[in-house]
């Protein structure tokens, strides 16, 4: 049986709803719920057959998998924030200490692309980030998933919207992440899971009272409010399909990556056209 691996996140749990549930027909997986950036890990290791991963990991695993054109969080305004406390708003960014939510998430590659070589940068879970920042084990971090919703709670401000940065730098929709499959699989595999996938997410679309307590069995701390708004920031018309725009959004961000030094492998086609 093949292995699946997701994150809790309810854009996640949102598209893959139909199908797990069996909703609708596709093929038997085994399920696992990791935080984003173990899942990149296990994307390096080969450990899961499907896998949610960030684009940045993905460049540098294409070589062993392929991307799906359904199931990724791709689009404008849904880019990470940096964020920090009032004091540090217009401090210099090289004395100021940053947590990301890990080396090979997107956000973290665009941060770097924003930032430059000054970073003083460190690493956790997204979710222990705004609390690390608020109780001043760091100076600033950098924020993905619902935080974009509620860090103003935590009293703390934006610094810089590295989504709308890169919307004015590349003219494109941000890549995030997408769903991975191992090119070994082969295509006809893949075909299946592709189908099962886009199925999975009209079922949720057009059951989504139920979609919305099976997503909560997952975000069981998060207010229903900011769970619906994280559904409808993230889950758009390029989860369903990315399309010849996601794609090129995808190259895009392989070539910037090159030209910036953070990655040596060449750029593979990155989708199993479904």
């Amino acid at each position: 049986m093949k292995t699946l691996a997701i994150s809790p996140c309810p854009n996640d749990t949102y598209a893959f709803f139909g199908w797990l549930c069996g909703h609708v027909p596709g093929p038997e997986v085994n399920v696992e719920f990791h935080d984003i950036e173990a899942l990149n890990q296990m994307c390096f290791a080969r450990q899961a057959d499907i896998c949610k991963v960030s684009f940045h990991a993905f460049l540098h695993a294409s070589e062993s998998y392929a991307m799906l054109p359904v199931g990724a969080a791709l689009g404008f305004g849904c880019g990470p924030l940096l964020v920090c406390r009032e004091e540090h708003l217009n401090a210099p960014l090289e004395t100021l200490r940053v947590v990301s939510p890990g080396r090979w998430t997107t956000a973290n590659l665009l941060l770097e692309l924003w930032g430059g070589p000054r970073l003083q940068l460190s690493y956790m879970p997204f979710d222990e980030i705004m609390d690390a920042v608020s109780a001043r084990r760091a100076d600033a971090g950098l924020i993905i998933h619902e935080s974009r919703f509620t860090y103003e709670q935590m009293g703390l401000v934006q610094r810089v919207d590295l989504g709308s940065w890169w919307e004015t730098h590349a003219q494109a929709p941000i890549p995030l992440g997408g769903i991975a499959i191992k090119r070994s699989l082969g295509r006809h595999f893949a075909l299946k899971v592709a189908k099962a996938l886009r199925s999975s997410l009209q079922y949720a679309d057009d059951h989504v009272r139920d979609a919305d307590a099976f997503m909560a069995r997952y975000a069981q701390e998060m207010d229903p409010r900011v769970m619906r708004q994280h559904v409808d920031l993230y889950v758009n018309a390029f989860t369903h399909d990315l399309g010849k725009k996601g794609v090129a959004a995808i190259e895009q961000l392989g070539r910037k990556a090159q030209a910036a030094g953070k990655l040596q492998l060449p750029l593979i086609d990155p989708l199993i056209a479904c």
